[in-house]
């Protein structure tokens, strides 16, 4: 079962899971790289967090990406080699943001869609409620 689970963490992340960028447990390898058990420990986390404190604004989604985007960039382009503590800690922060994409994602459909609805239905206080069902 964990194998499994290992190759859908790889393919959900796109994650190349080289032994060098990862953590270990026991001596064994975590199935994804520290930079996406990071995303993946700040998506978990994020669920919480909306709950309780609402999703992020966009200002603050950008600020909390920029720290991994950077990161990842500046690997890239140069000869910098980041730490698998650093790529953790930005991934963590990417993740978060990511959950309040999601949820901001999903209120701009919900309200795309209602507006379209109200272009056809004359009720549009019904369809106002309805909407507010899903946001």
């Amino acid at each position: 079962a964990a194998g499994v689970m290992g190759r859908f963490l790889r393919i959900f992340f796109g994650c190349h899971a080289r032994p060098d960028r990862s953590f270990y447990w026991k001596g064994k390898q975590f199935p994804i790289c520290a930079r996406c058990t990071g995303e993946l420990a700040g998506m978990l986390a994020g669920i919480p967090c909306i709950l309780f404190f609402g999703y992020f604004k966009v200002p603050v989604m950008i600020l909390l990406m920029i720290p991994m985007i950077a990161d990842g960039f500046l690997q890239l382009l140069t000869s910098y080699e980041s730490k698998n503590g650093r790529r953790f800690v930005t991934g963590f922060l990417f993740g978060l943001a990511f959950d309040s994409i999601l949820v901001y994602f999903h209120r701009a459909c919900v309200m795309a869609a209602a507006e379209l609805v109200k272009l056809f239905i004359r009720d549009g206080a019904a369809v106002d409620r309805a909407r507010d069902l899903f946001l």
